[in-house]
């Protein structure tokens, strides 16, 4: 009967529960008129507002130290930015019979957008893996992605991401990398404030991002876009999403192997390779399909809860392995106590 019970480490994302309220919040209240005005306006500035937070807490000097594990972070970039997105290209062929139009654009995008951080480094940490590795492999992702998620959008979805033109250029520069670039050049001043006030910027973070939701799913509403959606096509969405993941975690875990990785890198690579940021891929989609956020964030928001609850499970049954004659002392790895601390967390950052 024990092994029946829910594992404590391996809850529902209690920030999914909110995210889904939001939407709920927002297929009941939709903003209208003045109010979605004032909305709109108001999750602009909270995306720029994220941004310039994303850009203060990166460590210039600790992204420039982890350059010289350069193998293991090409290794990481190429999951996010090249095999990701060509098994997106691949699920064009499920359109339409599993997956709309509309929904495949989501998909398509969710394959586009940066790995995560905190949670890459929570499950590496519970896997005692190579965590400055994470550490380094997550920063670069998320730098990366504000240049090349937007251009890879506009290549590969075209139209049916809203139109890129030139002024939709102007607004990720002006709405994403002005403020991350800001960010960065305040940092020296600013920096230290932010790790005083950790915690509560956490709940600006997430707060933001459930104000830029709400604003999302409201527009849909008025638009009657939800009308497209069906439970079956939700299910298809779902059993696809979670091929993806299968695919991904194979790949970077035995992919890894083939590259000559040992366990504590090839954890690392596992972990920040095979996972989509939720906190980075919200605001971004806001900008780059405008009315048609709505849905297009819909197949992110499913693989965020999914790859936490897998990855839990994984980083788990890793942390009994035996590990690497000095693996662990190698890699920086933490001890059983940290590793533990970190299960907490894992499944509450993304």
């Amino acid at each position: 009967m024990k092994r029946l019970k829910w594992p404590s480490w391996m809850p529902v994302d209690p920030y999914i529960a909110a995210l889904l309220a939001t939407v709920g919040i927002a297929a009941l209240l939709p903003a209208r008129g003045t109010g979605a005005d004032l909305a709109s306006g108001a999750s602009t500035a909270a995306v720029s507002f994220l941004f310039f937070l994303y850009g203060a807490r990166l460590s210039t000097r600790e992204a420039l130290d982890g350059l010289k594990h350069w193998r293991l972070h090409v290794t990481v970039l190429a999951c996010t930015f090249i095999v990701f997105p060509l098994l997106g290209l691949a699920g064009r062929g499920l359109v339409p019979w599993a997956l709309t139009p509309a929904l495949y654009s989501g998909f398509l995008f969710l394959t586009l957008v940066p790995s995560t951080i905190q949670s890459s480094i929570a499950f590496t940490s519970l896997a005692r893996g190579n965590v400055p590795a994470a550490i380094c492999a997550g920063s670069f992702s998320s730098l990366a992605g504000i240049v090349l998620t937007p251009l890879l959008a506009a290549a590969l979805l075209g139209d049916s991401g809203g139109g890129f033109s030139a002024d939709s250029l102007v607004r990720i520069v002006l709405r994403l990398l002005v403020p991350f670039l800001a960010g960065q050049l305040l940092r020296r001043w600013v920096g230290g404030f932010l790790t005083r006030h950790k915690k509560v910027l956490g709940h600006v973070d997430r707060g933001s991002i459930l104000l830029v939701v709400y604003t999302a799913f409201s527009e849909g509403m008025v638009q009657g876009i939800w009308s497209q959606v069906t439970p079956w096509r939700l299910l298809a969405l779902l059993g696809v999403e979670a091929l993806l993941l299968a695919a991904m975690l194979t790949l970077t875990w035995y992919g890894a192997k083939r590259l000559g990785f040992g366990r504590a890198d090839r954890i690392a690579i596992q972990f920040a390779g095979s996972k989509k940021s939720l906190a980075a891929g919200l605001p971004m989609a806001t900008v780059l399909f405008g009315a048609d956020a709505s849905l297009a964030v819909l197949p992110l928001m499913l693989f965020h809860q999914m790859q936490l609850m897998v990855c839990a499970v994984i980083a788990k049954r890793r942390s009994r392995d035996t590990p690497e004659p000095g693996g662990d002392a190698l890699s920086g790895a933490p001890t059983a106590a940290a590793s533990q601390s970190a299960a907490g967390t894992a499944t509450r950052s993304g």
